[in-house]
C-alpha cells in the first residue's frame, strides 16, 4: 500500500467511528465532571502530595488519596497504594483478605487471567488452595456472556466470593459492561446474599460513566499503571467497595489490626492525584484508538474486537492473526513506533505467571504501563494480539500507519 492509499484508509475508519469518538468524549467530560468533584469534595492541597517515612502515621496524602479515589468511583472506601506491585498483587490481597479456610471462591466469568491462576491453585506456595479455600468456575457461553443456569446452580452452595473478571484476559470476547455485571450482581445477590462480590476492573476503569460497584459490586480492584494512573502514575494498586469488606482487605494489605493506619511512601503522592485527575481524558484517547485499530484491521481482513458497530467497555483491542509470525510482525511494529526502547526487537519468553511464552511489546515511560500504547500475546494459537492503552490519539494513529506498512505486503 502507497502512503495515501494508508492515509486513506485510516481517514475512512475515522469517518466510520465518528459516533463512537462522540459518545467517548461524552462519557470523558462526564467522568472528568466527577474526579473534579471529588478532588474538591475532599478539599486536596498541595500538602497531600508530600511523602512520608517510618510508619507513615499521620500520613495525610495516602488517605486524602483513598478518599478522592472512593469519592469519585462512587465507593464508600477505598486502598490506593503505590505498594501494591501490580494488578494481580491488589487482586490477591483482596481475596486473601475476604476468603477464610474451607469457603469457596467462584469465578462466573470462567478461567481467571493467566497470571491469577498460581495465586488460586499454586501447589506448596502460600496459594488459595494451600490455605484450604476452594475454586469453582462457570465457563462462559460460546458468544463469551454469563452463562446463567451454571451460575445460578454455584450459586445455591454459597460461595464466600463471587469474582467477576470485567477485561477479556487472553480470552476472545468482549469485556463486560457495567449494566452487564450489574444485571449478575443482583442475581447473586438473589439467590446468595451472603456471597461477596469481587470485580477486577483492569482496564474498564472511566469507559464508562459508572463503575461496577454502583451497580452491585461489593469490591472492584485495579492497577494504577492502567486507566486510572492516567499514564502518570509510576506503579501501585487500588481496591475499592463497601467499608467493611474494605478494611478486612487492608488488615491483609499490611497486618491485622494496623490497616491502612500506618505504611510510608517517601517519594510523595503528587503524580498519583495528577495522574487520577488525567485519567478520564487518557481512557479516552485509549479508547478511541482501540476503535480504530478494529476497524483498520477489520478491513484487512482480520477477525477483531471489540465487534464492529458494539459498544466498548475496556481500552483493548483483540486482533486474531491465525500465525505466529505475523502475531510478531504486529507487536514489533508497536514496538518500533513507541517513544522508549523502539530501536528494540520483541521476542516471545517465558515470564513469571504465564502459562506459555508470550511476546510483549511495551516502549513505555512506565514500566510495562498498559495505559500507554503497548501490546501482548500469549504465543499460542489462534495468535490473537491484544493491543491497549495510548497516552495521545495522535500517537496511536502514527503506530496504526507504522503497522498497516509492517503488514502491507501479508495481508
Amino acid at each position: 500500500m502507497t502512503g495515501s492509499e494508508i492515509d486513506n484508509l485510516i481517514a475512512q475508519c475515522e469517518k466510520e467511528n465518528e459516533a463512537g469518538f462522540l459518545q467517548i468524549e461524552k462519557t470523558a467530560l462526564h467522568n472528568q465532571e466527577k474526579v473534579l468533584a471529588a478532588f474538591k469534595n475532599q478539599n486536596v492541597a498541595l500538602r497531600h502530595f508530600a511523602g512520608s517515612t517510618g510508619y507513615g502515621y499521620e500520613d495525610t496524602g495516602k488517605h486524602i488519596l483513598s478518599a478522592v479515589f472512593a469519592d469519585a468511583f462512587g465507593a464508600e472506601a477505598a486502598v490506593v497504594s503505590p505498594l501494591l506491585a501490580s494488578g494481580t498483587h491488589a487482586i490477591s490481597t483482596a481475596l486473601f483478605g475476604l476468603l477464610r479456610p474451607g469457603g469457596t471462591l467462584f469465578s462466573a466469568s470462567g478461567l481467571p487471567y493467566d497470571t491469577l491462576i498460581p495465586v488460586i491453585s499454586g501447589d506448596g506456595t502460600g496459594s488459595l488452595k494451600d490455605f484450604g479455600v476452594r475454586f469453582e468456575k462457570a465457563d462462559l457461553t460460546p458468544e463469551g456472556g454469563f452463562d446463567i443456569p451454571a451460575i445460578e446452580s454455584a450459586l445455591v452452595h454459597k460461595p464466600a466470593v463471587v469474582f467477576i473478571q470485567r477485561s477479556r484476559g487472553y480470552t476472545w470476547r468482549d469485556s463486560f459492561s457495567v449494566a452487564q455485571i450489574g444485571g449478575l450482581a443482583a442475581l447473586v445477590k438473589r439467590i446468595s446474599p451472603s456471597s461477596k462480590i469481587v470485580v477486577d476492573n483492569c482496564y474498564g476503569e472511566f469507559t464508562e460513566q459508572t463503575e461496577p460497584v454502583s451497580a452491585g459490586a461489593d469490591i472492584m480492584v485495579g492497577s494504577l499503571i492502567k486507566n486510572p494512573g492516567g499514564g502518570i502514575a509510576p506503579t501501585g494498586g487500588y481496591i475499592a467497595g463497601k467499608k467493611p469488606y474494605v478494611d478486612l482487605i487492608a488488615n491483609r494489605a499490611t497486618a491485622p489490626g494496623i490497616g491502612t493506619e500506618v505504611g510510608s511512601y517517601t517519594d510523595g503522592y503528587r503524580a498519583y492525584f495528577q495522574g487520577f485527575f488525567m485519567a478520564p481524558h487518557t481512557v479516552a484517547q485509549a479508547l478511541k484508538g482501540a476503535l480504530l485499530f478494529r476497524s483498520v484491521f477489520h478491513k484487512l481482513g482480520y477477525d477483531t474486537l471489540p465487534r464492529q458497530g458494539g459498544g466498548i467497555s475496556d481500552i483493548i483491542c483483540s486482533i486474531r492473526f491465525n500465525t505466529q509470525d505475523k502475531l510478531i510482525r504486529f507487536c514489533r511494529a508497536i514496538q518500533s513506533a513507541s517513544p522508549v526502547d523502539a530501536f528494540a526487537v520483541p521476542e516471545p519468553s517465558k515470564m513469571p505467571g504465564y502459562q506459555d511464552p508470550v511476546i510483549m511489546a511495551a516502549g513505555t515511560f512506565v514500566q510495562g504501563a498498559s495505559v500507554e500504547l503497548s501490546a501482548d500475546a500469549p504465543v499460542r494459537a489462534p495468535y490473537t494480539a491484544y493491543v491497549q492503552g495510548g497516552l495521545t490519539y495522535e500517537h496511536i494513529k502514527i503506530a496504526v500507519r507504522a503497522c498497516i506498512k509492517s503488514f502491507a505486503k501479508v495481508c
